[in-house]
């Protein structure tokens, strides 16, 4: 390594600390490459870690034994690249940040005589748009909410019918498509739902008092509807009372670090007031880096053009990179974009709001990982386990076979994240590891977890842990292997005496430990979301057979078409000679002229 060291260019580029194991420890950027690794050490009078570091620093160069670099043209390409690289290949003492949703906006095209609210995620071109957002919950709910208070346009199809519809009947809708409200009309209606999504008091007030009227007439599930309708409006934005009397349009950002994990939270301030708010939590790690953080979380969220982007973004802490992070973004948006810190007047208070709900945020959480903290001591796990993925396969006899993946995440089954696999391989544990390997593939887009859980035993476990080596990402394993009564697998909670794999041990707990528990809701979760993949996909199948049969395609002749193409849809779309050389031109014909 030293030789490395000696050797490095004075360019701009991003380095990576790897251990004797070749397990990579640290990804950092740097604008002058000799200069910033050797400020790491010391050189005389023998090469040991400069002891002005931090101690989490120092206790990470202790462990490094190979340094790798990548040289970039300008130190913009290194922040890019560095943020890329920690997203996909995780490494152990960098922060793993995973804040790079994209939130839906309500929009309203007024270039039209009677518009309606729409939700979108995107720009939409067009000179008349207005948004309004972002909304990281609750967008849906809220515009329903205005539908249900004000007589819009409800349909897109509404105005092409030209006729009075149910919508009109229930007083819903005021049938513009009959012209029964003038243009002028409309657009005073529009402008009190506009101001309903800025000021959303009187718009819980109103459908409080049609929740209480529902109830009253015992329709008991529309009342509850409208209450968890008022329940997600609610929530959209963090307890505050403070808005602004200008029009002020920032985002902003306050990320703080505990003792366990961090948090980063979000605020959304358009004309001098805050629509809506976010929070992340993110892993504890062994170095924390306040600009590496923020680097991080800001070029992950702002990826990509988002509707109402503000040009100006608040941070409740100064970091070194903010010049080149802004420059980055504006390139990005195509719009001069200013990152700054505040330290006095109103956007100073801003920050105050946003840094004291992280701070309580922190205080929250640690009543809500307990068990997540049981499970990292008693498996030794580098980290909390946060972020969960599990994964399970199913097939029957060789026919339909899937892979399923589920996600936990603070404290909740993260279902927009789940995957389902169509797999090839025969066996499960080619199975396994097809399915692995296109989930690591993916790691660059998706950031790796904390931790994977997979169904089954030794032989998985090392498989995971070879496809992760062999791609320079850290990621805790373990597997858990169902214990067998007469050769069938026992799942029952509280009688099951399940054994569960870890890199250095094996575990028989006792099958009344909660922690078993805990491992055993992941797998059953996983074999759920996998077997009833399975189920559909094997019903789907059976019913293609089934219509082949009927028009004459024997099993032999599907088993081999099958064999050859992969998918009845393949089979469909194959030219008349390709299936003719696979069967025979009698078997072409009818495929072909049936169209299946």
């Amino acid at each position: 390594m030293l030789d490395t060291i000696r050797d490095l260019p004075q360019s701009s580029g991003v380095y990576k600390y790897f251990d004797d194991n070749s397990r990579l420890l640290y990804i950092g950027k740097a604008n002058n490459l000799k200069n910033r690794v050797k400020s790491y050490w010391r050189f005389t009078p023998s090469f040991v870690p400069n002891q002005s570091q931090s101690s989490r620093i120092i206790k990470m160069l202790d462990e490094a034994t190979r340094l790798e670099y990548i040289v970039v043209d300008t130190p913009q390409d290194a922040l890019i690249l560095e943020n890329s690289l920690i997203k996909q290949l995780n490494p152990k003492y960098n922060i793993l940040l995973r804040d790079d949703k994209t939130y839906p906006y309500i929009y309203i095209d007024e270039s039209v005589d009677y518009p309606r609210f729409e939700i979108t995620r995107k720009v939409i071109k067009g000179k008349s748009i207005k948004y309004y957002g972002p909304f990281p919950t609750g967008a849906k709910a809220l515009m329903d909410a205005i539908y249900e208070v004000y007589p819009l346009v409800q349909s897109k199809s509404c105005l092409r019918a030209g006729k009075a519809c149910l919508f009109y009947q229930i007083k819903r809708c005021l049938a513009p498509c009959e012209s029964r409200v003038s243009v002028d009309e409309y657009r005073v209606i529009v402008e009190q739902a506009k101001e309903s999504i800025l000021k959303r008091k009187n718009l819980i007030s109103i459908l409080t008092e049609k929740m209480t009227t529902l109830a009253s007439q015992e329709r008991y599930e529309e009342a509850g509807n409208m209450r968890d309708i008022i329940r997600a409006i609610s929530t959209l934005t963090i307890s505050s009372n403070l808005d602004l009397a200008n029009s002020l349009d920032v985002d902003i950002w306050a990320i703080e670090d505990g003792d366990e994990r961090g948090v980063i939270v979000k605020l959304f301030m358009r004309n001098g007031k805050i629509i809506s708010s976010d929070y992340s939590y993110f892993r504890h790690t062994h170095i924390f880096d306040t600009n590496e953080a923020y680097r991080q979380a800001l070029l992950s969220f702002y990826h990509l053009d988002r509707p109402n982007m503000t040009k100006d973004i608040l941070i409740s802490h100064s970091f070194e990179d903010m010049l080149e992070v802004a420059d980055i973004l504006s390139s990005r948006m195509n719009k001069k974009i200013n990152i700054t810190y505040p330290k006095i007047g109103s956007k100073a208070k801003l920050i105050s709001v946003a840094l004291q709900n992280a701070k309580e945020l922190l205080k929250k959480s640690v009543s809500n990982t307990i068990m997540e903290q049981r499970v990292a001591d008693l498996f030794d796990l580098s980290v909390i386990p946060y972020r969960i993925e599990s994964f399970d396969n199913s097939h029957l006899m060789g026919e339909a076979i899937v892979g399923g993946m589920i996600v936990w995440d603070e404290d909740n089954w993260d279902k927009s994240s789940y995957r389902r696999y169509a797999l090839e391989a025969r066996d499960e544990y080619g199975q396994m590891k097809e399915m692995l390997s296109r989930r690591i593939a993916k790691m660059s887009e998706s950031p790796a977890p904390d931790l994977w859980i997979l169904d089954g035993g030794k032989a998985n476990l090392n498989l995971a842990k070879s496809l992760l080596e062999e791609a320079n990402i850290n990621l805790d394993v373990i597997a858990i292997a169902k214990e067998k009564l007469d050769n069938k697998a026992h799942r029952a909670k509280g009688s099951a005496r399940d054994i569960i794999y870890t890199v250095k041990e094996i575990f028989e707990l006792s099958p009344n430990d909660k922690r078993l528990h805990w491992i055993q809701r992941q797998r059953d979760e996983a074999h759920r979301y996998a077997i009833t993949y399975h189920q559909n996909k094997k019903r789907k199948r059976d019913t293609q057979i089934s219509l082949l049969n009927k028009k004459g395609v024997g099993k032999a002749s599907i088993k081999k078409l099958i064999d050859y193409f992969g998918t009845f849809e393949a089979i469909k779309n194959a030219p008349f000679d390709d299936i003719k050389k696979v069967t025979n031109s009698k078997m072409a014909e009818i495929i072909k002229n049936n169209n299946t």
